[in-house]
């Protein structure tokens, strides 16, 4: 058997106690120690700021105590094992060693070669599966913390993004009957333009709280920052270094590209701002294999293949309070007003919905690394076609739609939009209206607009019954939940992508006008429409 390498160090104040120890260390088979020695207590906790596998230290240390010199260790950050040595057998000591700290204790007189090894070995076990168990209980508390603030984020972000459809769609309208230069027309592209940031935030909550609807595709990551370089480069302005030497050959993986985009973006902000007086900002991308060693530090994560992104900066670096909310939603140290504390939440939610891992490594003064990890991509899939480019005067119809939405604000909202782009609407409150109108109203009914989350009916079993009395109604999905309400309600699969929220008169008359124009009848309803063609045609609400 290979012999395992030991650094140790010794607390000792006696010169004949410390050669007969470093006897029985030298006389151990299974282990090979390397032993420094430090006679008084003050050397040793200076000896202890280097790495060492474990401690051993006398009960008595001139006018010290090997007891207080434990307490002193744990307290500096010593996190090895600790194992007191005492002349004698006394039950007390024991008892006053292990509240300490200490991980084992030792009487001289009754020390051999195997017994000092075997004490020695097995504290050094005891001690590596503890930290274990701390880390996995602190990663625990952690993902439990973010996944809370995360739920409360996504729901959040749903209701805001409902009010903030009423507000963007109707400014919208109301702006589009005034002629250029009417200053209510202004006063009303105003308040659109400020719906949008507000849409851009709460996007940034569903990403921190990893619940978007993702589109992954297979990438090269070094062909995503590359489109992105010269815009990156003028956002960091003249003053900020981009280097960017990439991997050679580089493996490929599934992910959202504008996702990934987001990434960067932020992590290079976070970067420049971390740098006012100007710096370096590398980003590097190489092909890592990841052990479960290093995979065991992030919950829910696999060993394999791995793609590395690394931004690493030559700013002001990090505390170590700093570093332990850094992902946190809203937690900022810039000054009032300069940061909404969302972008480096965001990265953490999209690095985990598409299954990777990030961790950063900073000091203060040192500057700062974050190390993105993605899974390399078990295979190649189907692109999803390219969505066809329709002209506003292709927007409009005269076909009837049925339109189901449960919320009454944004049912009136939807139903206006239609009416202006010329198309009949019948509406329903619920799956159950929807199917006595259908079944009572004569004529055709063209197109079946419903919200995906009702209740009692959701609306892939509503499709499902209409399909049954009207076989050639289209159907197009509205939802204005996270990907795991619209999983659940049997809609969503990774060839179906879904508006980003909230709606708008041009992108919900855009969809609507794919849909019917579309060659397939009852979409989504039966599931038999072939994978290749089953076109993105859902809207949020």
């Amino acid at each position: 058997m290979t012999a395992s390498s030991v650094r140790l160090l010794l607390v000792e104040d006696d010169e004949e106690d410390v050669l007969l120890t470093g006897k029985l260390l030298r006389a151990s088979e299974r282990s090979t120690f390397t032993v420094d020695w430090v006679s008084n207590c003050d050397s040793a906790l200076e000896a202890l700021k280097t790495p060492y596998d474990v401690c051993l230290v006398d009960y008595r240390l001139g006018a010290d105590s090997g007891l207080v010199f434990i307490e002193r260790a744990i307290a500096a950050g010593f996190r090895g094992p600790i194992v007191l040595l005492t002349g004698r057998g006394d039950h007390d000591v024991d008892v006053q060693a292990m509240k300490a700290g200490a991980a084992d204790y030792l009487v001289k007189d009754q020390l051999n070669a195997q017994l000092l090894e075997r004490v020695v070995r097995h504290a050094m076990e005891r001690k590596e599966v503890e930290q274990a168990l701390l880390r996995s209980e602190a990663q625990l508390r952690q993902a439990q913390k973010m996944d809370a603030i995360g739920s409360l984020a996504a729901g959040i972000a749903h209701d805001f993004n409902n009010l903030l459809s009423i507000v963007l769609s109707y400014s919208e309208l109301a702006a589009s009957t005034l002629v250029e230069g009417d200053p209510i027309r202004s006063d009303l592209i105003q308040i659109s333009e400020a719906g949008v940031r507000a849409a851009a935030l709460t996007r940034q909550l569903l990403a921190f709280s990893h619940q978007q609807i993702l589109q992954p595709k297979i990438l090269n990551l070094n062909e995503v920052f590359a489109k992105m370089e010269t815009m990156l480069q003028r956002l960091l302005g003249e003053d900020i270094e981009l280097r960017s030497p990439p991997a050679a050959v580089l493996q490929r993986i599934m992910a959202d590209p504008g996702q990934v985009e987001q990434v960067i973006m932020n992590l290079a902000v976070n970067a420049r701002d971390a740098m006012p007086q100007g710096g370096q900002i590398t980003v590097e991308t190489t092909d890592v294999m990841l052990d479960e060693a290093f995979t065991s530090r992030f919950l829910d994560a696999k060993a394999g293949p791995h793609v590395l992104l690394s931004v690493s900066d030559t700013g002001t670096g990090m505390s170590p309070a700093t570093l332990a909310r850094v992902f946190e939603p809203f937690f900022t140290t810039k000054e009032a007003g300069k940061g909404t504390g969302l972008g480096l939440a965001t990265v953490f939610g999209i690095v985990r919905q598409s299954g990777g891992m990030v961790c950063v490594d900073s000091e203060v003064g040192s500057g700062t690394t974050f190390s993105v990890y993605f899974p390399v991509a078990a295979g190649t899939v189907n692109p999803l076609p390219e969505p066809v480019s329709l002209e506003r005067r292709s927007l409009f119809g005269t076909e009837t739609i049925l339109l189901v939405e449960d919320e009454e604000r944004v049912r009136v909202l939807v139903r206006t939009i239609l009416h202006r782009f010329g198309y009949v609407v019948l509406d329903a409150q619920s799956g159950g209206d929807a199917l006595l109108l259908c079944e009572q109203h004569p004529d055709n009914i063209d197109l079946l607009l419903t919200d995906v989350v009702m209740p009692r009916m959701s609306g892939r079993q509503l499709a499902e019954r209409l399909a049954e009395i009207r076989p050639e109604m289209k159907v197009l999905y509205m939802s204005g939940y996270t990907s795991d309400a619209v999983v659940r309600h049997g809609v969503h699969d990774a060839t179906i992508a879904f508006i980003q929220k909230p709606i708008t008169p041009g992108a919900l008359a855009r969809r609507v006008r794919e849909a019917l124009d579309s060659d397939y009848a009852g979409l989504y309803a039966s599931g038999t429409m072939p994978t290749a063609a089953r076109v993105a045609l859902a809207v949020s609400s």
